[in-house]
């Protein structure tokens, strides 16, 4: 017995199960009743909706889990009606969580059914997952809490608290379950978890993915209470997406703006990466979607947008293609948000008319063609232009500010403010100057030059600010005026354009002003011309009281007159005042429509068997619908079309190279791959009716394909313009086409190769094809269109030029401190020599803020023409002008005699010889005379102006330094090892000048192969030792130096037409026939 009680006490388990509270409850009769009614009502509704979805196999119907769950938890309540003993019996109406979370599934269906809402995967998915992960914890508590009434008998708190830990997968161990049925119950929970809730975190993951890539929504309460505009893209690339971020927000009142782009393309994973910067992560919202779909347009609430900007996919093989998806995408949106401002970018001139109803849009090709053409009469226009349309935001200290007069400070965000080099200083400073605009009664600038001359205010607000008034706009009148002349008389009402390093509200001379006009009020003399003192203080010391040259100079001077009694020793040559109101008798009155301008008088025996006679006149055919009409120099009888072939006689004219024509002005060739519309304009601006005639440069197009018969219909009208078939990587086509007779080679980037597999792989042609015409004509200004702007690093390129270098060092530091323009002092862009469109897609940007500036930009170009408005010119600043001195004196000095207003500087210096690879650089202070060294000087300074078209003689100083080189080659034992290794550097560039020899031979024997003469082909005759860079807006006080190149902006000459009666030429504009006229206005 002892031993069989041992055993069982081994074998003994403790805590028997007491199963009476598990199967036993104690339920209330009113609570039964409760139940009961319920059970039967949900039953009966079960039972009704099974039949009505009945569709002939019952098994699907009784097989669903709702149905078995409304089974297990009423059918047992129904029996209790009939059996009273089990009342008390546990039923698991816990259980009814899951019909619960059946029928608010069923309801939110429903929902969005009713209301018509698609967009509801991602909170349907949730929704689920929520209410699946509260019934699993819901049933577990129960659950344990009702099975542990055999056991701890555990709260329903200690219940949830063992749940969460459970689940959570923590276990403290302080409340567990102590019969085996509610582990099990927890095995079988932990079991269901595993399952379901993976599958539901799986399809809420893809939901979230899919929703990230397609962008998701903007809300409509977020439309409603914050500001944001709307970017539409075929493709989004990263330098697009920066460009246009960095320019909208360089404006301090857009800051709060969000960007929405809707783009139909993935992003790619450097749009994304730039996206997760916290910077651009807040305000930047990618949506994947069509722009005519009006889901998508809904989605990111095109309706509210402020604004909404379409831009053209520029690398597209088929541009004509992407332009039409432009159109859509602008009607689309037209047609969805009608009172959305648009700013669209259209590619080709032929389709800007279809988006005529746009507020703003920029044809890119327009713009191209103009300012490569102004390029070649205004050096660096280009350059000009992308600085203007620019904002910069470089780094500089707190404590920098520039001085532009005594006593007044502005503190300034400029570019390479602590660059040792002079000239980047003052470009950098200079190149942060932009158009702005105000209200000429709410200006401290201008408010006092009310009723007083254009002229007079803009070189007076020069004078006192540094700003440079360019123009104005009437209240009631949309056209804006660019130096109206001195007729204009100044209006409260008036808004001004002026160009300055910063606007006038955020200047410091806001409240300087305030004082000094309470002062000045006082002192106010108040005579006939009530002139204030301080214009009086102004107007002296530099400013003459004698009215004497007060003469209009021609259009086609070059030189600044010298005042008669201003040459007196020790005393600076005095310059007319500019008047308040112009004077109608100093004005000049000569009709330009006829041949009485100074460029244009009585033509010479020459001229006119050789047919220069030209007509003024609108073009009588357009190449395309939209070209704004440009009064031009005509030819009175169109060219036959045998005769615009350059290379090719005819039986009019038997010439089969440019020099066989013997053109008097020098060259300007347009290598182009096709000649489309948009070249129209490349002619117009250069054939404008302001240019003076013997000026005007032939001009030749170098086309891969043979142009179409409406191009030449359109050219044919314009004198002096020619094509040729050909390339620029054939050598002979070069020179049958003239390229050692030219002034300027444009080189317009390919359509065919916009785009590429590898990004800026686009411009690889073009920049070896360039390069090569560098090395064999070096003497030649080439300006090249590129697809990317980070490629004109490899313009010129040479690889051992220590200035390139540090050039490119000081570019990446400019990158590095957030400048817009880190490009800006590479040396080919700084000459204007290098330029890419994509440079102008900030223009389009900075009008949503400046909606004036596609105007004014359009009007500097000569792509519009406003009758009052000026136009852009240049002029050169000779030996006979140095007696100007500063820019204050030159500003006045053009206001006063021609009513000029100078915009900017261009100029020219020499770089240091010692950072060049292909220059001589032989010391002559022991071999040679004094004699000899100015000779060397006086060679090397022609080389300071790169547009000029006197060349220095190159091939005398090569001459000489041969001979410097065998006398040192002679000597060399006699000297030291510092002679010696000046010996072995002359060798040295004696053998790159070989390389160039080698190329000049090249060059000749091709010549001399075609018949063509060598003589005007000079080897040496190049620009690599000269920097060149634009002074937007300079400093009064800055020196003029020989050879700078002054940017101007000249009243309109017709404007001073005298309203007598009809001038002779007008004859010539009805003779094109109504029809054509009517095609020239569309």
């Amino acid at each position: 017995k002892e031993l069989n009680r041992s055993c069982s006490n081994q074998n003994y388990t403790p805590g028997t199960i007491d199963w009476s509270p598990i199967i036993w409850v104690n339920r209330s009769l009113p609570l039964w009743g409760l139940q009961v009614s319920v059970a039967v009502i949900s039953l009966f509704e079960t039972l009704l909706l099974s039949y009505l979805s009945y569709k002939g196999n019952i098994w699907e119907q009784i097989l669903r889990i709702p149905f078995l769950l409304e089974i297990i938890n009423a059918v047992p309540f129904i029996i209790t009606i009939f059996w009273p003993v089990l009342r008390n019996l546990f039923i698991p109406v816990f259980l009814n969580c899951w019909l619960a979370k059946h029928a608010l599934e069923n309801m939110i269906n429903d929902l969005h059914r009713a209301i018509q809402r698609t967009q509801s995967a991602m909170f349907n998915q949730v929704l689920i997952l929520i209410s699946t992960l509260l019934c699993l914890i819901f049933t577990c508590i129960c659950g344990i809490q009702h099975l542990e009434r055999a056991g701890n008998r555990l709260t329903l708190f200690d219940s949830l608290y063992f749940c969460i830990v459970t689940f959570s997968t923590v276990g403290f161990g302080d409340v567990t379950p102590k019969i085996w049925p509610s582990k099990l119950l927890v095995v079988i929970m932990i079991c269901v978890a595993l399952v379901v809730l993976p599958i539901q975190f799986e399809q809420l993951a893809y939901l979230w993915m899919e929703r990230q890539k397609s962008g998701g929504n903007y809300s409509r309460y977020r439309a409603q209470t914050e500001k944001h505009v709307v970017l539409c893209v075929s493709s989004l690339k990263i330098d697009l997406l920066m460009d246009f971020l960095n320019e909208f927000y360089a404006h301090p009142r857009l800051q709060d703006y969000y960007v929405v782009i809707l783009c139909p393309t993935e992003m790619d994973a450097q749009v994304r990466r730039v996206l997760q910067i916290p910077m651009w992560s807040q305000r930047v919202i990618y949506l994947q979607g069509s722009a005519l779909k009006d889901q998508d347009l809904l989605r990111a609430k095109m309706d509210n947008a402020e604004a909404c900007f379409i831009l053209s996919s520029r690398c597209e093989v088929d541009r004509t293609a992407a332009d039409h998806q432009t159109i859509l995408r602008a009607w689309a949106v037209k047609d969805f948000a009608p009172n959305c401002p648009l700013y669209v970018q259209i590619l080709k001139p032929e389709n800007k008319f279809h988006i005529k109803f746009a507020d703003h849009v920029v044809c890119e090709e327009e713009f191209k063609y103009a300012m490569l053409a102004l390029n070649c009469i205004c050096p660096a226009t280009s350059t000009l232009i992308t600085l203007l349309v620019h904002t910069s935001r470089g780094h500089t200290a707190p404590w920098e500010a520039f001085r532009q007069l005594t006593g007044t400070k502005q503190t300034l965000n400029r570019e390479s403010q602590q660059s040792p080099e002079q000239w980047q200083k003052m470009y950098g400073r200079c190149s942060g100057n932009e158009v702005y605009h105000i209200n000429l009664e709410e200006s401290t600038f201008f408010a006092e030059y009310e009723g007083k001359s254009f002229t007079y205010a803009s070189f007076h607000a020069h004078k006192k600010f540094g700003v440079c008034l360019i123009g104005v706009r009437k209240e009631d009148n949309k056209n804006i005026l660019l130096n109206p002349g001195p007729r204009y008389i100044m209006s409260s009402t008036d808004i001004c354009f002026y160009i300055n390093i910063t606007k006038e509200e955020n200047s410091a001379f806001k409240k300087q002003e305030k004082h000094r006009k309470n002062y000045e009020s006082k002192l106010s003399y108040h005579g006939a011309s009530r002139l204030p003192v301080h214009s009086i203080i102004a107007s002296m010391g530099t400013v003459a009281i004698d009215l004497q040259d007060t003469g209009c100079r021609g259009a086609s001077g070059a030189t600044l007159a010298l005042p008669a009694e201003g040459g007196k020793e020790g005393r600076r040559p005095s310059i007319a005042p500019v008047l308040e109101v112009a004077d109608s008798s100093s004005l000049p009155t000569c009709d330009l429509l006829s041949d009485q301008s100074e460029d244009e008088t009585t033509p010479s025996d020459d001229e006119v068997s050789a047919g220069l006679e030209y007509a003024k006149g609108y073009p009588p055919y357009s190449p395309y619908i939209g070209s704004s009409p440009t009064f031009c120099h005509l030819l009175h009888e169109k060219v036959p079309f045998c005769c615009l072939r350059l290379d090719k006689g005819c039986q009019h004219n038997y010439y089969e190279d440019a020099k066989a024509y013997g053109f008097k002005n020098k060259l300007i060739i347009v290598a182009a791959e096709t000649a489309g519309n948009g070249l129209y304009n490349f002619i117009v601006p250069l054939r404008a009716y302001y240019r003076p005639k013997k000026e005007l440069n032939p001009i030749v197009l170098l086309l891969d394909n043979p142009p179409d018969m409406h191009f030449l219909d359109a050219i044919c009208w314009f004198p002096m313009v020619y094509y040729m078939v050909g390339s620029i990587d054939n050598l002979d086509d070069l020179l049958r086409c003239g390229v050692t007779f030219a002034a300027n080679m444009v080189v317009v980037d390919k359509e065919s190769t916009m785009s590429a597999e590898e990004d800026y792989m686009a411009d690889a042609k073009t920049i070896v094809n360039v390069q090569t015409l560098f090395r064999l004509f070096s003497s030649l200004s080439i300006i090249t269109e590129l697809t990317h702007p980070a490629n004109m690093r490899f313009m010129q390129f040479r690889a051992k030029d220590c200035y390139s270098l540090a050039l490119s060092k000081l570019e990446k530091k400019e990158r590095e401190k957030g400048s817009n323009l880190a490009f800006m002092f590479r040396l080919p862009f700084a000459a204007g020599r290098v330029f890419s469109i994509s440079m102008l897609d900030t223009l389009l940007y900075q009008s949503f803020v400046k909606d004036y500036m596609i105007s004014i930009t359009r009007l500097l170009l000569g792509l519009d023409t406003t009758p009052g408005s000026g136009f852009l010119c240049s002029m050169k600043i000779t030996e006979e002008d140095l007696w100007i001195r500063t820019y204050a004196r030159l500003y006045q000095k053009l206001c006063s005699s021609t009513g000029d207003i100078p915009i900017g500087v261009y100029r020219t210096e020499s770089q240091k010889l010692t950072t060049s690879e292909s220059q001589i650089s032989i010391s002559v202070e022991e071999w040679e005379d004094t004699k000899d060294t100015k000779e060397q000087f006086s060679c090397r300074g022609n080389h300071r102006n790169s547009t000029s078209s006197d060349q220095p003689d190159h091939p005398l100083l090569r001459r000489k330094s041969m001979q410097w080189a065998r006398r040192l080659s002679r000597r060399a034992p006699r000297h030291s090892a510092k002679t010696a290794e000046k010996i072995n550097q002359q060798r040295m560039n004696l053998y790159r000048r070989s390389e160039r020899q080698e190329l000049a031979e090249l060059v000749k024997n091709r010549m001399k192969h075609l018949g063509l003469s060598p003589a005007g082909y000079d080897e040496m005759n190049d620009h690599q030792n000269t920097l060149s860079y634009i002074l937007i807006n300079p400093s009064p006080d800055t020196r003029l130096e020989l050879n700078d190149i002054v940017y101007l902006i000249r009243p309109d000459p017709l404007t001073y037409v005298p309203n007598a009666g009809p001038s002779r030429k007008d004859s010539f504009c009805n003779t094109v026939g109504q029809d054509t006229r009517e095609e020239t206005q569309l």
